[in-house]
Order: structure tokens, then sequence, then C-alpha cells
């Protein structure tokens, strides 16, 4: 076995070996002690009960009689010890062999997670449910530190290929600033703010997200009504949408059970689906966002529907992935960061819910379903 830095363990004594000593030294112990309590108690005993009942008329044949019992008890009292301590050592390597075997395949894993590969996995070993919840936790521990790296490898695939654009348009204009082909004028500080913004804007996009994949994004449960959170989602994008000349429209009938949710990140939610849905809808065209309840399920859902591009059944599948686009240079040129639907996704998750996307083709806008189980 070697340690995670690839050196040479030196080798001691296993577990195996010092549970099989331990037994060993019990079981030798148990044979001692019953051995001498039968040769200290069992010839005395049986004097007394050959004087009790009077047996043997003479000195002689009761000393035989004694003779013969010590013989035939020594002789009976020793197969049935030596068998008892095969059996014993038997059942005390089979149970050792089997413990250390469990321990170091636990070992070897451990060592495999320590250089880095997770997907090792340890099978319950049936030895009772200790060690049955041992394994499955080390297989939990795995599984969740599989998980982590795939995310921070994942971050730092998406951090560079989408810090490439705006680095680049920030080094080219720097360059032509600094050879006199470009001036500081009103046009180039707007166009260096915007890459900036959008850098600063794909950091923080990139931590929520990551966060709320790995379970860690903390949640303010509160009591919420319906109309107040799609209000309030509403006020925070009308300048955009009036801006774009965007219809935006409410529908929620009253009244409508309050919901148990985090307002800041449902509306965060909302908010990153109405900023979606009015960039791919284009000016006169309209974004409804509604709020129902089901009678028969009791789940609450939230939804936002738009007139605009819509989106290929092919393309349905992956929306929520991070960074993925329909149309690449379009969506850029629109200015989303990539995983605005994948930072939904996550919280809508967080509070146990589940969002879904539908659209009946291009051209033809689509939905956005977020439905909330009945608390």
């Amino acid at each position: 076995m070697r340690s995670p830095a690839g050196q040479p363990i030196p080798l001691r004594r296993g577990l195996a070996g010092r549970l099989l000593l331990a037994q060993t030294l019990v079981v030798l112990t148990g044979t001692a002690t019953a051995w001498l309590v039968a040769v200290a108690v069992g010839p005395a005993l049986f004097h007394k009960h050959l004087a009790e009942a009077n047996f043997g008329s003479t000195s002689a044949q009761t000393l035989h009689t004694e003779e013969a019992y010590q013989s035939a008890n020594a002789l009976s009292l020793s197969l049935a010890l030596l068998a008892a301590l095969i059996a014993a050592m038997a059942v005390n390597v089979y149970v050792t062999r089997r413990i250390g075997r469990s321990v170091a395949t636990i070992a070897d894993a451990a060592s495999n997670v320590a250089q880095g590969r997770y997907g090792v996995t340890v099978p319950p070993p049936g030895l009772g449910a200790e060690f049955d919840a041992l394994a499955l936790g080390f297989n939990q521990m795995a599984g969740q530190l599989a998980t982590v790296e795939r995310t921070r490898s994942r971050l730092l695939a998406d951090l560079g290929h989408e810090m490439r654009t705006p680095l680049a348009t920030l080094e080219a204009y720097l360059e032509a600033l600094e050879d006199g082909v470009a001036t500081l004028d009103a046009s180039t500080v707007s166009l260096l703010r915007s890459q900036t913004r959008r850098l600063a804007r794909l950091s923080e996009d990139i931590g929520v997200v990551s966060r709320a994949e790995e379970g860690q994004v903390g949640l303010d449960m509160r009591l919420v009504q319906p109309v107040s959170l799609v209000t309030a989602a509403v006020a925070s994008v009308a300048e955009s949408y009036r801006a774009k000349g965007v219809h935006l429209l409410t529908q929620i009938p009253t009244p409508l059970p309050g919901l148990q949710l985090d307002p800041d990140r449902m509306g965060q939610v909302l908010g990153n689906l109405l900023d979606n849905a009015l960039r791919h809808t284009p000016p006169g065209g309209t974004v409804t966002i509604s709020a129902t309840t089901s009678p028969r399920t009791g789940a609450s859902e939230l939804s936002v529907s738009d007139t605009g591009e819509g989106i290929p059944a092919e393309h349905l599948a992956h929306l929520f992935e991070r960074f993925y686009r329909v149309d690449a240079a379009r969506n850029r040129d629109h200015g989303g960061s990539g995983i605005g639907l994948a930072i939904a996704k996550a919280l809508v998750e967080a509070h146990d819910g589940e969002l879904t996307a539908t659209s009946p083709g291009p051209g033809q806008g689509s939905t956005f379903r977020i439905l909330l189980p009945r608390r």
C-alpha cells in the first residue's frame, strides 16, 4: 500500500492479525481455565459422592475407581477442549479475515480517494449494521467529493470559455488606445464598461449556480402571497420592457393560498425568467407571468410565457445546462451570461420544486413553468 504522495507505507501488524492474536489469547485462556477447574474440582467431588454412596468394600477398590474416573475425565476433557479450541480458532480465523478484508477494502478506497479517484465504492461487508453504515457513509462521502470536483472542473472550464470574449475585447481596445488607433471617447468608455460589467455579472452568476448545485444556498423560508411575489418581479423589469416595447402582462386569480418559500431567491428566479423572455421576444411582442394552484394536488404553479422566437425541440432538454445557448452568437449579443436558466433551475430545486420549459417550435414562443409542492 502507498501513501497519497506515492511513498510506500511501512508494513505493520494489521488489524486482522491483532484481532486473531487477541481472540487466540481469549480462547487459550478459557481452555486453560476450564482444564484447571475440572482438575481441581472434579476428583474431590467424585470422591465425596463415592463416600456418601458407600461404594467399594475396600480402599483399594475406591482408589481404583477414582483413578479410572480421573483417567477417563482427563482424556475426555482433553479431547473436548481440543475440539473446542480447533472450532473456535477456525471461527476466529474466518471472522478475522472477513473483518480484515473489509477494513483493507475501505483503506484502499480511501487511498484512491486521496489520490483523486472518486469513482471507487465500497460494497457492504455484511458484518453488521455498523460496518454497513461505515461503507455507506464512505460511498456517500466519495460521491459528494466527486460532485464537488466535477463542479470545480466545470467552473474552471466555463469561466475560461466565457471570459475569453470580454477579455479579448478589453485587450484589443487597450492596445488600440496605446497605439493611438482609437481614442478614449464616450462610446469607447461605454464599451469598456459594458465588458467589465459582463465579467462582474459572470463572476456573480457562476458563484450562485455553483453554490445552488452543491446545496449550499441558504433559504429564508417565509409565507409569501403570490400577488406580492409577482408584483415585485414585474416592477424590477418594467423599465426594460418599456424600453424595448414588449408588453408585460400578469394573470393572477384571487384568492390564492400563500407560498412557503424564500422571496428573495424566488424573486431572482422570476427575474431571470423575465429577463430571458425579454431577450427572445421582439418589440411589440407579449410576455405573460401567471400564478395558479392545482385543485387536485394543491401544488402551486408560476409560469412565464412569451410570444418570441420559440425553442426547437432538440434544444429543450439542454436549456438548463450552464452556458448552453440555442444560438450562441445571438445570445452573446443579447448580453446574457448563459447561466440564468441554470441558476433558476438550481434555486427552484432548492425549494423542492421543478422548473420545466415547453415550446411549440421556432417562432411560436415558449413557456417556463415553476411547480412548487404544497407545504
